[in-house]
């Protein structure tokens, strides 16, 4: 009876945890470890549901600590985003902006991904053109997300005759 009791205990305080974490940032959830990366993917990020998955999954296998000591599953121990997470967390801060300067072609914002994507200042205009010419497959309109954005971009480059030769980070 007493080993149920701790172990309800410790469930209840890993659920209280996880709801602090995210009443005090909402919008980021859990930052790295095994239950990020495995709920990365999930379509809405923001949600209670995904945020708890990941807490829950972090908490249970204590990968957000071991990720943050060893500087694995996402996490640094360093306090910068690794640098593949770069282009991802430039395009969540900046999605509005992006999808308008894409659309246009030009903008500080797209110039600014361009240098996160290790396109060269002498490339940028190719890669404002590719982005205004594939506006629409590359923000797909009410299924935007900064995500599926920038894989889409990377996609892009890649079929692209003058940036594929681009290395994307």
């Amino acid at each position: 009876m007493s080993k149920k009791l701790i172990m309800l205990s410790v469930a209840v305080l890993f659920g209280v945890q996880a709801g602090l974490a995210m009443a005090a940032n909402p919008d980021t959830g859990p930052g790295c470890g095994l239950g990020k990366l495995a709920w990365a993917d999930y379509a809405h990020q923001k949600n209670i549901a995904p945020q708890v998955m990941m807490a829950t999954t972090n908490g249970t296998f204590g990968s957000g600590t071991f990720g943050i000591s060893s500087g694995t599953s996402g996490c640094t121990n360093d306090g910068k985003v690794m640098a593949e997470h770069k282009t991802t967390v430039f395009a969540q801060l900046n999605f509005e902006n992006l999808s308008q300067e894409m659309a246009q072609g030009q903008g500080e914002h797209l110039a600014s991904l361009a240098t996160l994507m290790g396109v060269p200042a002498e490339q940028q205009t190719a890669f404002f053109a590719m982005t205004q010419e594939r506006y629409t497959s590359l923000v797909k309109t009410g299924e935007a997300s900064p995500v599926a954005m920038v894989k889409a971009i990377n996609d892009a480059i890649a079929s692209h005759p003058v940036l594929a030769q681009v290395s994307t980070r």
